[in-house]
């Protein structure tokens, strides 16, 4: 859950290809607030949240909801620019968690919507974001990042928090994993990865109780089958599809 606690606010990055940096009066006047709108089926949550905004003059809190069908009722009800959602919350007559932000999404399309979750599976994140929010950020981030979000949601761009980043990141470097272990046999497997990790052929030989020349044909078996050219292409592939870490490619340096 997010939990506010006394923290520098962070700056939004600079824009695309500049060292400027964004700020919040970027689109809005300070004589126009942002008015913002927060959907959490927790009271801490909202609290939180409400405690972050009064540091920030120019963001007015127009709106409270514990559930979508509250939250579209609010939108309806009153004007504004911004909302933080919860993905799931129990409650409403707008189904799931993904087809609430999808209908939102339809409704109100000049909207700026920030989705907060507690949701770790990649994939749901993937639907999240290819529904067309404006940011998405995991409750274990820090509460200063949902300004960061606010700044460049309403600039237009989606913003996704560093925990929503990792464990995307970290899914795609499995599922390479995965398409390198469909690749290549067990044997092989092993062989390529000792290799990467930095033994010899004659030391893989040793450890696995067969010989130089079986290790050798199993090695040149697996670049083979991944396309892979000399022992350079080898470690690179090895790094970036999860099967040594960076940190030990460095190491055998």
């Amino acid at each position: 859950m997010i939990v506010a606690r006394p923290v520098a606010p962070e700056r939004a990055a600079g824009n695309p290809g500049t060292g400027e940096k964004k700020t919040m009066n970027d689109k809005v006047e300070p004589s126009t607030p942002v008015r913002t709108i927060i959907a959490d089926d927790h009271p801490l949550v909202l609290l939180a949240i409400e405690n972050l905004m009064m540091g920030y003059p120019n963001m007015q809190l127009v709106g409270r909801a514990a559930d979508a069908t509250e939250l579209f009722r609010e939108v309806d009800r009153i004007p504004c620019d911004l909302v933080f959602m919860d993905l799931y919350m129990p409650g409403g007559l707008c189904g799931d968690g993904l087809e609430a932000v999808r209908q939102f999404k339809v409704r109100y399309p000049k909207v700026a919507l920030i989705v907060l979750t507690m949701e770790t599976q990649a994939a749901a994140l993937r639907k999240v974001i290819a529904l067309g929010v404006d940011g998405l950020i995991s409750k274990r981030d820090r509460i200063d990042l949902l300004h960061v979000a606010a700044v460049t949601a309403l600039a237009r761009e989606c913003y996704l928090g560093p925990a929503v980043r990792a464990l995307i990141a970290d899914a795609t470097v499995a599922q390479r994993l995965d398409f390198v272990r469909q690749m290549l046999s067990r044997r092989e497997l092993e062989v390529f990865t000792q290799y990467a990790a930095g033994l010899g052929v004659t030391e893989i030989a040793s450890r696995f109780g067969r010989s130089v020349k079986t290790i050798s044909a199993q090695k040149c078996t697996a670049m083979r089958k991944l396309n892979l050219h000399c022992d350079a292409e080898l470690f690179r592939f090895a790094v970036e599809h999860g099967v040594i870490t960076e940190d030990c490619l460095k190491n055998r340096r």
